[in-house]
């Protein structure tokens, strides 16, 4: 088997007793989770166990979701399945670059604590909403709602599902141009702010200066930038392509066409639920994708890539 690529869903993915399995039967995954909670002095695994209701708020959830998949990924990588090249939507850009070795586990934990924190603040709670907006090509999308103030597009996940957000009044009224402008359907997320949009600038300053605190390295794999639908290596580039990611629209349908591109022969989603997969089967895509949201789901799938490289 060639090249395969590792892919990390965002927020929204998280679910009670998410990574509990991994953290019962792999020694690995349980490291992960014990350094994560020295990290930020937080139980991560009681939090992904029990908290519910904490689990929905964006302060607690980013550093409870990227703990789960990082701790994924140390077992599949214990199985002898690396990567050649990763990507992250919003908060997964965070484990692939760890997955890339240019972040450490603990100093990407304290990075998305804070992030998460961040944004959290950065709009009172209620104001800001996101919603999908479903089977409406981009280019009708983005000439309908130009015509709404203080709305912008904050996801390209998949031909026919884009999310656009900003403040909470301003959304429901870009909702009703966008139906009448031919959307099949919109629908509002369950998140605590206006996530990737201008509102969300000042958190991306502040956390400009907690990742000037943070060392970053060279990455030994490569990951395709939400900003730039681009491959990243350097370190130089990490670092001001994290700040705009926080603010600026996620490229992530671009950014799997760059995929397709690198000709990968399997791609794997890791974190809870199928949301990736599931964009990229509406691409159309030829490329096997699997999902390993559980620890069943990794020992099937990492035995079928092994059985397809002896093949091979």
């Amino acid at each position: 088997m060639g090249k395969i690529a590792f892919i990390y869903p965002g927020q929204g993915t998280q679910k009670t007793g998410m990574g509990m399995d991994f953290y019962e039967k792999g020694n690995f995954a349980k490291e992960v989770y014990e350094e994560a909670s020295q990290a930020i002095g937080l139980d991560i695994r009681k939090l992904c166990l029990e908290g519910q209701e904490l689990l929905k708020k964006t302060e607690y959830t980013q550093a409870a979701l990227l703990t789960t998949m990082l701790a994924m990924t140390r077992e599949i990588e214990s199985r002898g399945i690396r990567p050649e090249v990763t990507a992250g939507l919003s908060l997964g850009e965070y484990a692939a670059i760890t997955e890339g070795r240019g972040l450490t586990t603990t100093d990407a934990v304290r990075l998305v604590r804070e992030r998460g924190l961040l944004m959290e603040k950065a709009v009172p709670a209620g104001e800001g909403a996101m919603c999908a907006v479903l089977g409406l090509e981009e280019t009708r999308l983005e000439a309908a709602l130009s015509s709404v103030e203080g709305v912008t597009v904050a996801n390209y996940n998949c031909p026919g599902q884009i999310v656009i957000t900003g403040k909470r009044k301003a959304v429901e009224e870009a909702a009703e141009v966008l139906k009448k402008a031919g959307a099949r359907r919109t629908l509002f997320l369950e998140v605590s702010g206006p996530f990737h949009s201008p509102y969300m600038e000042e958190a991306g300053r502040r956390l400009e200066q907690k990742l000037e605190e943070i060392p970053i390295r060279d990455l030994q794999v490569p990951y395709i930038s939400n900003v730039t639908a681009k491959k990243v290596t350097k370190k130089e580039e990490i670092r001001p392509l994290l700040i705009r990611q926080i603010s600026h629209p996620v490229l992530w349908m671009q950014s799997m066409k760059t995929l397709q591109a690198e000709a990968v022969e399997a791609v794997i989603e890791i974190g809870p639920g199928n949301t990736l997969a599931g964009f990229l089967k509406k691409m159309k895509t030829e490329i096997p994708v699997y999902n390993i949201a559980t620890w069943e789901d990794m020992e099937t799938i990492t035995e079928k890539i092994g059985q397809r490289r002896q093949e091979a």
